[in-house]
């Protein structure tokens, strides 16, 4: 059944009829020609589209397929979304000479395959059911000292307004006065930057956007007096969290840091006459970037100079378009009301012949669709236009009070202003690994890195000069002007590869103030099935498990669990990866065995090329040698093993600096659990008997240990979560090596992960890495115990969650009155969590079976008496 009657704000549906959509203030009802499809319908068609993809079928269903507010879906597979895209850019095209037509734009969108709108232009183009931006991502906030409340509660309304229009935000903080300035206020002194690091934070938090929450990058000078408090704000365990954050260094610093010596501190932070100035150890606040970002994965580094240097828009700073921040992922540098929109290149298929000795690039087809691609994207600025003046009758024809809406309005008429004059697009790419595993190089190989480089020089001088002949058929950006350019870093370049490029943009000038980003493209990559953008292959196969019926006809069972449960264990592999199987004559419908398979990647072009392999510091050496033909900047995440030091992340964040990159995000396995890290003028409230208090809400990762034991002839084993190396959650059962859960006996560390099911219920699983570095998930564990073991869990993982001190946690458990059928697990969980005891610690309430003395102590793990010396264990 479908909800036929609309009381929002509809738009006719433009797609149907050609024409520019209008708004249409009553209540409206699809007409009949208007077909519709359930849910199931959808999916199996995508299904069948992605050739049985399960994951691309559901990403592109419930985040991309059209529908309107009920819920009610107007398209069955993307191809009708490829057509919704193509119909509206054609209609733009028309405005211009030489158009595109729509089938032309079709072949070029359809099956993800050349051209790919990200995100945002893929879900508005062409839906008349959300009045929203087609842009990806915003900065707003100001450019110099601005920090009364007026103004922050401004920027704060100015965030939350554009999350709901389902664009991510960055703004910086080094306009707000630091801590304890004077102020003429009741307050008398300020707070400094971070209460409104948590301001911001919660506000991104409360906004949904279509399910999903909102995105928001806030950043601060290393120059700024506070940024120390910004560097440790995320330390603390529940703060900042709807926000990632990021330091802008300079030069000065990283000189400073090279040749330790002291650094000047002032705000504001540009003025030739500070309010206030300090001198500060650069070292040491070097090593508190680099400890923090090992321990929790941020802050990310800005190489703010690098930035600034290297920015096109930056040549028009006097007139409005000065970089103050980037966007959530840090891949765009803007300025305040600037916005941008992205499209990715599917590099993998401009390979003839993958996986093959005659592979080779196609050079002619890329440079003629990179030309296309920044057409499209110039078009998506006249689509998005009209949905800014769309944004903008809905809030003017809105019933509230101009003072209410007139900060969103005039919001709307900034970024309206910069989109019109700018005309800013954001063209990058995906598949990288997989294009350079099917021309046979191994990424992060020395001819794989110069191989991609001249990809991106190409793109470049493409892009580029797609954009200047563009501006001779429709005219260059507002102010444009060849003068303020000609001493530009990547300008010169450009002039130096290219002469005539050159010559021709002095001549008609360029429709776009910047034209290159390299963006994460995660939905992207699942829905061409291809790798991540720059990234290399995370795994080309991997292992998974289904619980199946046994008594369905054709299932195999591989496994049963010791609640009766059956398993199927099944192979997946990466998609060109599995292609590259198929091409090679090898079959992928058999069930191989790890030995097997390792063979078979030991023989691919993806060996030791995949995220876990690649050499760190060639990866940001490579990272940097493309970042001279990108304009804006490169969303990439180094990788790093747990084990990884804290030495190793600052050389890559020097290196980083010294290869020209524009920023560097370092990701440690298992870094963003277990932070929890109070500062010091809260250590004392935030501690009970010396021990800081664990959250309440629990991390989504958490290091964990294994501890077996057996109690008479039963096997047990116990998966304890940790945060700072103490228990904060426990879950226990009986195991044995036949039908229990089965992990190697090598084994004693690896991660609990909270998880949910399809119908929303929340599982906790298991991940290791074995000794040939994939990683194996066991799927919940919260089920997979006898249910009473799991009640009691949950009993004695709340003790531990709220700080109550292990001793009395183990004579707590020690003290229950259970079943006889019960008291070998009661035994083991008090036997698991005493190795966790201080040694030292004192215990009550026991006595010494040896001399009845009640002088005893916990010695790694044992009770130990101080008087006869007796020992037990267990």
């Amino acid at each position: 059944m479908f909800i036929l009657f609309y009381s929002q704000v509809y738009y006719q549906y433009s797609s149907l009829n050609n024409t520019k959509p209008q708004i249409d203030m009553e209540i409206t009802k699809p007409t009949e020609k208007t077909k519709t499809y359930t849910l199931d319908e959808a999916f199996e068609a995508s299904l069948k589209y992605f050739k049985g993809d399960e994951l691309a079928a559901r990403v592109w269903v419930n985040k991309y397929a059209l529908k309107d507010s009920y819920g009610t879906l107007f398209e069955q597979t993307p191809d009708d979304m490829h057509r919704r895209i193509a119909s509206e850019i054609a209609r733009i095209e028309k405005n211009y000479s030489n158009p595109l037509t729509e089938d032309e734009i079709f072949d070029l969108v359809k099956d993800f395959k050349y051209i790919i709108p990200q995100g945002s232009p893929m879900t508005g183009i062409g839906n008349p059911f959300q009045i929203a931006s087609l842009s990806n991502c915003f900065v707003i906030g100001s450019d110099g000292p601005s920090d009364s409340y007026g103004g922050i509660m401004k920027i704060d309304q100015e965030q939350v307004q554009l999350m709901k229009r389902r664009g991510g935000v960055g703004h910086d903080l080094s306009h707000i006065r630091p801590k304890s300035s004077p102020v003429k206020n009741s307050a008398l002194t300020s707070t400094g930057l971070v209460p409104f690091m948590e301001r911001y934070s919660n506000s991104t938090r409360e906004v949904a956007q279509d399910g999903r929450r909102g995105a928001l990058m806030l950043s601060v000078a290393i120059k700024h007096p506070d940024a120390e408090s910004f560097i440790d704000a995320k330390m603390t365990q529940g703060k900042v969290t709807g926000a990632n954050v990021s330091v802008r260094i300079d030069d000065a610093f990283m000189r400073a840091v090279e040749s330790n010596t002291p650094y000047t501190q002032q705000y504001p932070i540009e003025s030739n006459n500070p309010s206030h100035q300090n001198q500060t150890d650069a070292g040491r606040i070097w090593k508190k970037i680099v400890h923090n970002a090992w321990k929790s994965a941020e802050p990310g580094i800005l190489f703010w100079d690098t930035i600034i240097r290297e920015s096109l828009p930056d040549c028009y700073a006097d007139l409005g378009y000065k970089t103050v921040s980037t966007n959530p992922c840090g891949e765009i540098p803007l300025c305040p009301y600037d916005s941008c929109r992205l499209l990715a290149i599917n590099l993998f298929s401009y390979v003839d012949n993958p996986f093959t000795e005659k592979a080779s690039f196609n050079w002619d087809l890329f440079k003629k669709h990179v030309h296309y691609a920044q057409k499209i994207m110039d078009d998506i600025i006249d689509l998005e236009l009209e949905k800014i003046d769309a944004i903008l009758k809905k809030i003017e024809n809105d019933p509230e009070d101009i003072i209410i809406k007139g900060v969103e309005h005039n919001l709307w008429l900034e970024i309206r202003k910069k989109a019109k004059e700018g005309r800013r697009t954001g063209i990058g790419i995906t598949a990288e690994g997989d294009m350079l595993a099917a021309l046979g190089l191994r990424y992060g190989s020395d001819e794989g890195v110069e191989f991609s480089v001249n990809i991106h020089k190409t793109l470049a001088i493409e892009a580029y000069r797609g954009s200047v002949l563009t501006a001779k058929d429709r005219g260059a950006f507002a102010i444009y002007n060849t003068e303020r350019e000609k001493n530009n870093p990547f300008v010169l370049r450009l002039k130096e590869a290219d002469p005539e490029l050159y010559y021709q943009m002095t001549e008609y000038g360029r429709r776009n103030i910047a034209l290159l980003t390299i963006a994460p493209t995660g939905t992207t990559s699942l829905m061409s099935q291809t790798s991540s953008g720059i990234e290399p292959v995370f795994l080309p196969v991997y292992k998974r498990r289904r619980k199946v019926n046994p008594n369905d006809k054709n299932v195999r069972v591989d496994f049963v669990d010791e609640v009766g449960d059956s398993w199927e264990e099944y192979v997946v592999f990466h998609h060109r990866f599995k292609e590259w199987m198929e091409i090679n004559g090898h079959d992928i419908t058999r069930n191989y065995t790890q030995a097997e398979l390792d063979k078979f990647i030991e023989i691919s072009p993806y060996y030791k090329a995949t995220s876990n392999d690649v050499d760190y510091l060639k990866k940001v050496k490579m990272q940097g040698a493309i970042q001279k033909w990108v304009d804006h900047s490169i969303s990439v995440t180094i990788n790093m093993p747990n084990d990884v030091s804290e030495d190793l992340v600052g050389e890559l964040y020097m290196e980083a600096w010294k290869a020209g990159c524009k920023g560097v995000t370092v990701y440690r396995d298992g870094s963003r659990a277990g932070v929890l890290i109070s500062n010091e003028e809260k250590k004392e409230e935030e501690t009970i008997g010396g021990l800081s208090i664990f959250p309440t809400i629990r991390p989504t990762v958490l290091d964990a240990d294994i501890v077996r034991f057996q109690n008479n002839k039963d096997k047990w084993i116990a998966f304890i979560g940790l945060i700072d190396d103490r228990p904060y959650e426990i879950f226990t059962g009986l195991t044995d090596d036949e039908d229990g859960i089965i992990i190697p006996r090598w084994l004693n560390k690896g991660l609990i992960i909270k998880n949910y099911n399809e119908d929303g219920t929340s599982r906790y699983d298991f991940q290791y890495e074995n000794k040939r570095g994939y990683k194996t998930t066991i799927e919940g564990l919260s089920y997979k115990f006898n249910p009473e073991y799991w009640n009691y869990a949950k009993l004695i993982s709340s003790t531990l969650r709220h700080g109550m001190p292990i001793e009395k946690v183990v004579d707590l458990i020690s003290s229950l009155q259970l079943d006889e059928s019960i008291n070998t697990w009661k035994n083991g969980v008090a036997r698991a969590l005493k190795r966790y005891v201080p040694d030292g610690t004192e215990a009550t309430k026991q006595k010494c079976q040896n001399c009845n003395s009640t002088n005893l102590h916990y010695q790694e793990g044992c009770l130990t008496c101080k008087d006869c010396g007796s020992s037990k264990c267990g």
